[in-house]
């Protein structure tokens, strides 16, 4: 099995193939044009028997990753962490070529065996694609809705009323009679800035009527769980996507950062804070926590119990998140199992 290590560029993408033993066979340095596929494939006719490692498969190399995916490649994602601490130990330095960097991403990927396997994009990236534009949405509401509150506070007597939405602000604004020039811009800026806020809460429903029919096409029952809502269910899937390979609920936990970091040394037992995994995923498990814990129900019981134990607010929290990691975890597999009886 010849393993082809490939470091992608926006120009250029640079290609290493190394055999079992991790001897180089070849090189190919590929410019990035619509060609690039069809005559990396001719060079790698020459071993029928063949295995492709990317360096960020999704990112700079996310385009090469799903064309070799579709065409039932086997592909996996090398990170590209991982393969900068294989050029440290191999020259000891920072040194680099693209054609080293190809041949320590094929080293890489000869070692390790669990990397993450590159899977033909579905409707989980769409749910991605959604969200992020979710997010982008309401950042720029936010930004424009603040900038608008800030206007109003000069044009107003007392400023503009909490909980400020656009008819709120419209509402507001046509009381406003300018008396100097510099007021009659304040208006003019502000009827702009409304104008972008009607813009973005259209677009923001929009996109959430459009995650509503990709999140339906899953037949997903996350949104069973009290405080996963469409957009976290969502954000979910999108994130997680083929939730098989994570093998237990443990390794779920630590890939969305809700599993405490073992930091034991000799005698002394501890552990502390685990500040990496999936953020996305992370804030995700904090928000359903809040919620279950504001409302009656068996995530409340949970967390006054952890406060009975003598637990502070933040570590009971800590502990429900961690709980609600494998309540999700065990809806995702169970969805996934009953596709499978169901496309059997």
């Amino acid at each position: 099995m010849i393993l082809i290590g490939i470091d992608p560029h926006k120009s250029s993408h640079t290609a290493v193939a190394i055999d079992p033993a991790g001897h180089q066979t070849g090189q190919h340095r590929f410019a990035v044009n619509a060609g690039t596929f069809r005559r990396l494939m001719r060079w790698c006719e020459q071993w029928p028997e063949r295995r492709f490692a990317i360096e960020g498969a999704r990112g700079l190399g996310r385009t090469l990753a799903q064309q070799l995916a579709a065409a039932g490649e086997n592909v996996v994602d090398v990170p590209s962490t991982l393969s900068a601490r294989a050029r440290l130990l191999a020259t000891g330095g920072d040194r680099k070529t693209d054609a080293a960097d190809a041949l320590h991403v094929a080293q890489v990927a000869l070692f390790r065996h669990d990397l993450r396997p590159v899977e033909p994009e579905d409707q989980t990236t769409i749910l991605r694609l959604l969200t992020e534009r979710h997010d982008d949405l309401v950042h720029e509401r936010t930004r424009v809705l603040n900038r608008l509150h800030a206007i109003l506070r000069d044009l107003l007597p007392g400023g503009a009323p909490t909980g400020l939405s656009a008819d709120k602000a419209a509402a507001a604004m046509k009381t406003i009679r300018p008396v100097t020039a510099t007021d009659a811009c304040r208006r003019d800026i502000a009827r702009d800035l409304l104008a972008d806020l009607r813009r973005l809460d259209r677009q923001v429903k929009e996109n959430e009527a459009e995650m509503r029919d990709a999140l339906a096409a899953t037949r997903t029952t996350l949104t069973t769980l009290p405080g996963l809502g469409t957009v976290l269910a969502a954000k979910v899937l999108g994130h997680v996507g083929d939730v098989s390979r994570f093998p237990t609920e443990h390794h779920f936990a630590s890939y969305t950062g809700s599993a405490p970091l073992d930091a034991s040394s000799g005698n002394n037992v501890r552990h502390r804070l685990n500040t990496g995994g999936n953020r996305a995923l992370n804030s995700v498990l904090h928000i359903i926590a809040v919620c279950q814990i504001r409302d009656s129900g068996r995530g409340q019981e949970y967390y006054l119990r952890k406060i009975a134990e003598g637990k502070t607010p933040t570590e009971a929290r800590r502990a429900l998140k961690r709980r609600l990691s494998n309540v999700v975890y065990r809806i995702m597999k169970r969805d996934l199992r009953n596709q499978l009886a169901q496309a059997a």
